[in-house]
C-alpha cells in the first residue's frame, strides 16, 4: 500500500545564489528523499520557495540601491536555473509573494487572532535615529549575552543557535547606520507560544525516531520554557497585517514563511485543476518531513507545530531530518568572503551527478562535514569512475562486441550467480532501510558496497578471458553481471538521477525509468543494449589546485 509523503523544504532567502553548503543541508537530502519514495510508488509532494520577505533581501537591495522585488526576481530565477540543472525535483517551487500565499497567511492570522491566541501588547522596540526608522531584528548586530559571539544578529545567534531579542544583546549597533540604535515603545502582535509549550513537550518526547542532536536540541528549548514572540514588525516590506490601523507594518516573516509549506501546497492543487487536493498531504495518516540545516530547527520543531496545534486540522510534523553545516576546505563558509562553491558555477565544469555523489557522500548527517576539492578529485576517480563507471562500460562494450550487442541467454546459474542475486536483493533492503530512515550517506554506501561487489565477481568469472574456450560460462556471467548493474542503476537513481536515465537507456529500455519501480527488475535475455558511452568523466589532478585558487578570488553575486 503506498503511502503519503510530503517534502517540505527549506525556503532559501533570495539574496544570493546557491553554494554547495546548502545543497548538502536540504536540497540534496529532500531531492534523493523524493526521488526514493516516487521510485517506491508514494503519493509525494516536494515544496519549497524563494523567502522573499527576510531582511536580508531589504538589506542586499539597500546595499545595491536597487528594490527588494528587483532582487527577489533576479535570484529567484537563478534557483530555478540551479535546480533544474542539479536535478533538484521540486513539484512546487514558488515564491512568498504570491496573492495565494497571502491569503493563506492571513486566514491562519485571522483564526489565530480570533482564537486568542494572537493579542497586541506594546514592546521596546530598536529605533535607529540616524536611519530614522524602527530596525527589524536582522538590521541588529551586537555580542551575544550567552557565548559572547560578537557578530550575533537580533533574532538568533549564528555561533551558539540561541533565539534573541535584540534588546538583549551587548552593545547593539545599527547595520544600517553602524550608530547606537534607541530603545522607543511599538505595538505589536504576539503569538502565544507559551500555552503550547506543555503540548509541543510531550509531543516532542514521543519522536524517538528524530535525529538525536533534533530532539535532544528541542527538549532543551522546551524544557526551559518558550516565550511568548511578536508576529509583527515595523517595516513596510512584506505580507501586511490584515487589522486596520497596521498599514505600516508587516507579519514577521518567522511566522508568515513556515506557512510557505501549507501556502505552496495550496498553490500546486489550484495548478493542477484540483483546488483540495492538497488536503491529501495534510490530513491524518500522511506523513510530513522538512528538511533545513540546522540553524532553522526551532522554527521546525517548536513554533511551526505550535501554529498547527493553534489552527487544528493539520498533521504535524513527522520528522525534521536536520543536517549539520558543511564546511569548505576545513574553513566556515563565508559568502561575504566568497568562501563557497556556487553551484551553478562549478555545473560549468562538472557533470552534475559528479557534484551530486560528492555531496551525498558527505552530507552532514550527524556532525559537521568538509568539502574538500581533494577528497572530490579523489572519490570521483576511485569511486564514480573506478568502481562503478568503469563496471558499466567494461560489461556494456565486452557484450555489444562479443555478442552483437545483445543480452546473452544465461543458461543454468551457478552458486556463485546466485550468490549474487541474494547480494543484489540485500542490497535493495538496505538501501531501503537506509533512505526511509533518512540515513542518506548509508544508503548510498550500501549501493556503492555492491558495485564493489560485482567487480570482484567478475574478476573470479573473468568473461574476458573464458569467452575463447567457454561461451557459454562467459555469456552467463556477462547476463548476471548486466542485472546487477540493472540493480545499481534503480540503487543510485535518488543519488544520481542523470546518468541512472542514461544508463537506463544504454540497456535497452524505452519505457520511462520510473516504470520499474525500486526493485531489482531484470533485462531479458536477448535485448539489444544501446551504444555504450562512459558515464563518468575521469578528472586531472590540476583540477584540485585550480579550484582551490578560486576561492575567495571573486564575489558570485
Amino acid at each position: 500500500m503506498s503511502e503519503t509523503i510530503f517534502l517540505g523544504v527549506a525556503w532559501p532567502y533570495a539574496n544570493g545564489p546557491i553554494h554547495v553548503g546548502q545543497l548538502a543541508g536540504c536540497y540534496l537530502p529532500a531531492d534523493i528523499f523524493a526521488r526514493f519514495h516516487r521510485l517506491k510508488g508514494n503519493q509525494v509532494l516536494m515544496v519549497s520557495g524563494s523567502d522573499q520577505h527576510g531582511t536580508p533581501i531589504t538589506v542586499k537591495a539597500e546595499t545595491e540601491g536597487v528594490s527588494p522585488a528587483e532582487v527577489v526576481a533576479r535570484y529567484h530565477a537563478l534557483f530555478l536555473e540551479t535546480w533544474q540543472k542539479i536535478g533538484i525535483s521540486f513539484d512546487l517551487f514558488t515564491t512568498t509573494g504570491t496573492e495565494n500565499h497571502r491569503e493563506v497567511v492571513h486566514r491562519i492570522f485571522r483564526k489565530l487572532l480570533d482564537q486568542g491566541d494572537l493579542y497586541l501588547r506594546t514592546e521596546n522596540g530598536i529605533y535607529d535615529p540616524i536611519a530614522r526608522r524602527f530596525l527589524p531584528d536582522r538590521y541588529v548586530e551586537g555580542t551575544c549575552p550567552y557565548c559572547h559571539y560578537p557578530r550575533a544578529r537580533g533574532d538568533q545567534c549564528e555561533n551558539c543557535g540561541r533565539q534573541l531579542e535584540p534588546t538583549q544583546l551587548i552593545e547593539m549597533r545599527s547595520v544600517l547606520s553602524k550608530g547606537t540604535p534607541e530603545i522607543r515603545p511599538t505595538e505589536h502582535f504576539f503569538f502565544r507560544l507559551s500555552k503550547y509549550n506543555a503540548p509541543l513537550l510531550e509531543w516532542v518526547r514521543q519522536q524517538e525516531h528524530w535525529r538525536p542532536n533534533v530532539r535532544n536540541f528541542t527538549l532543551r528549548y522546551l524544557e526551559e520554557g518558550l516565550i511568548d514572540r511578536a508576529i509583527t514588525r515595523d517595516i513596510e516590506w512584506g505580507v501586511p497585517v490584515p487589522v486596520p490601523g497596521f498599514e505600516q507594518k508587516r507579519i514577521y516573516v518567522w511566522f508568515e514563511a513556515v506557512i510557505g509549506y501549507l501556502s505552496a501546497s495550496v498553490e500546486w492543487a489550484a495548478r493542477q485543476g484540483d483546488p483540495e487536493r492538497w488536503r491529501q498531504w495534510w490530513s491524518e495518516g500522511a506523513k510530513s518531513y522538512y528538511f533545513i540545516g540546522k540553524d532553522n530547527i526551532p522554527f521546525h520543531t517548536m513554533i511551526w507545530p505550535a501554529m498547527l496545534m493553534a489552527y487544528g486540522g493539520l498533521v504535524l510534523p513527522y520528522d525534521v531530518p536536520a543536517n549539520e553545516f558543511m564546511n569548505l576546505e576545513r574553513r566556515k563558509i563565508s559568502t561575504s568572503q566568497n568562501w563557497a562553491v556556487w553551484v551553478l558555477d562549478v555545473l560549468e565544469r562538472y557533470d552534475p551527478d559528479q557534484l551530486r555523489y560528492y555531496v551525498a557522500s558527505v552530507l552532514p548527517e550527524t556532525t559537521d562535514s568538509d568539502f574538500s576539492w581533494y577528497d572530490f578529485w579523489r572519490r570521483n576517480n576511485d569511486e564514480l569512475v573506478a568502481t562503478y563507471g568503469n563496471l558499466v562500460h567494461r560489461v556494456l562494450t565486452f557484450t555489444v562486441r562479443h555478442w552483437s550487442g545483445a543480452v546473452p541467454e544465461p543458461g543454468p546459474l551457478t552458486t556463485a550467480d546466485e550468490a549474487l542475486f541474494r547480494r543484489v536483493e540485500e542490497a535493495f533492503a538496505a538501501v531501503d532501510a537506509a533512505i526511509t530512515a533518512v540515513r542518506l550517506r548509508d544508503g548510498l554506501r550500501e549501493a556503492m558496497a555492491l558495485a564493489q561487489e560485482v567487480n570482484r565477481y567478475l574478476d573470479e568469472q573473468a568473461p574476458w578471458t573464458t569467452v575463447r574456450d567457454d561461451r557459454v560460462a562467459a555469456g552467463r556471467a556477462l547476463f548476471v553481471a548486466l542485472q546487477a548493474i540493472n540493480a545499481l542503476k534503480v540503487l543510485l537513481a535518488p543519488y544520481l538521477p542523470f546518468s541512472s536515465a542514461r544508463l537506463h537507456r544504454m540497456l535497452g529500455f524505452t519505457a520511462p525509468f520510473e516504470a520499474e519501480g525500486f526493485r531489482p527488475a531484470r533485462v531479458p535475455a536477448g535485448q539489444l543494449l544501446g551504444e555504450p558511452v562512459p558515464l563518468f568523466r575521469k578528472l586531472d589532478e590540476a583540477i584540485v589546485a585550480a579550484e582551490q585558487a578560486r576561492l575567495g578570488a571573486a564575489h558570485a553575486g
